[in-house]
């Protein structure tokens, strides 16, 4: 069996990294289906049409962005360990195909 491909969603997390993806309950979200249909930071990418927040161009500096780091987001991070803000500076610094090769 191999491993699928490093998914990278809108927010920075790691998809394919996730027990919700790797056990079938989401597709990553940007796929039909996500686990969160409501997600502030997937509309904003959408509307703007981003790939990821590291597209962004309002804020230079991610952390300042309230819908990528929310109280919620917060606790996120505590959960599943993960550095969705990492992540997406390494994505602006190195372009996303360069962070899913590494």
């Amino acid at each position: 069996m191999t491993e699928p491909d490093l998914i990278v969603a809108h927010c920075g997390l790691v998809c394919s990294d996730c027990g919700a993806f790797k056990k079938g309950k989401c597709q990553g979200c940007h796929s039909d289906k996500p686990m969160c249909y409501n997600c502030k930071v997937k509309k904003c990418n959408l509307e703007h049409g981003y790939t990821t927040c590291a597209d962004c161009t309002e804020f230079e500096d991610l952390t300042k962005c309230k819908k990528l780091n929310s109280f919620a987001s917060k606790i996120f991070k505590l959960i599943f360990r993960s550095d969705r803000l990492g992540n997406l500076n390494r994505i602006r610094q190195k372009g996303l195909d360069t962070f899913i090769e590494n």
